[in-house]
This record gives C-alpha cells, sequence and structure tokens, in this order.
C-alpha cells in the first residue's frame, strides 16, 4: 500500500562547490560505495547531486531525517535505481517492519531531482501499524 512520498532537487552548481570546498563532505554524505560510483565519472557533481537529493527524498517519505550513511542509492543488474536503507534508520522508517522504498532518479544540466515513494505492507485492520516518526 502506498503510504507517502518525497522529492527532492538539488542544484549541480552549488553540490560541486560544497563538494570542492568542503573535503570531507563526500565522506560525511555518501558511503564508499556511492563514492566509487560518482567518483568514476569525469563530472562527478550531477551524480552526487542526485544521490542526495534522493537521500532527502527518502527522509521526507519517512517523515523524519534519516542517517545519511544508512541510505544508500543502489542499482540493481539492468541498472535500475534502488535505495538500501539499515540500522536506525530503517528501523525509523519501517523498512524492518517491510516497509520498502521505491526511487526515481533523473538530471538535466542544471538540476537532480529525486523522487521517493514508501509502500507500507499490507496489514490485518485490527493490526494498524504506522512508522515511528508519523505515530
Amino acid at each position: 500500500m502506498i503510504h507517502s512520498i518525497g522529492v527532492d532537487i538539488v542544484e549541480i552548481g552549488r553540490m560541486r562547490e560544497a563538494l570542492r570546498r568542503r573535503s570531507g563532505l563526500r565522506e560525511r554524505l555518501f558511503t564508499p560505495r556511492e563514492r566509487t560510483y560518482c567518483d568514476r565519472h569525469p563530472d562527478a557533481a550531477p551524480y552526487y547531486a542526485v544521490r542526495f537529493a534522493a537521500k532527502e527524498a527518502v527522509a521526507k517519505a519517512a517523515g523524519r531525517h534519516l542517517r545519511w550513511q544508512e541510505v544508500e542509492v543502489v542499482h540493481d543488474a539492468a541498472g535500475r535505481p534502488g535505495v538500501r536503507v539499515s540500522g536506525e534508520s530503517a528501523e525509523w522508517a519501517g523498512v524492518t517492519r517491510g516497509a520498502e522504498f521505491l526511487i526515481s532518479l533523473s538530471h538535466s544540466r542544471e538540476y537532480a531531482v529525486a523522487m521517493a515513494l514508501l509502500q507500507m505492507p499490507l496489514q490485518a485492520p485490527e493490526e494498524p501499524w504506522y512508522p515511528r516518526a508519523l505515530v
């Protein structure tokens, strides 16, 4: 059952400048796998920007801030984007109880945008359940 959505847009130029000026930003916001993926591109800024937008969109769909390192953009074998939520963020978002996120990513020359959809498992009417943040 669709529970909520989140969307975020990031200016790629601002992300490029932030990455240039703040040396530890990559390590604080992105997992090692995300950094490896982004850094293999000649211009990594659009790839970092869209991942940042995805993390923000996931948090908005969850209804609360999640830890940066516990929300990771991944790709399946066909290249479709997905999100892996782990640690306490998975508990807060309801992933440990069967909730899941679907994401869509896009970027142009100037902007990166991401949308996240939070799906909840179907529950028996006598057992409603929502992520802790939404109760």
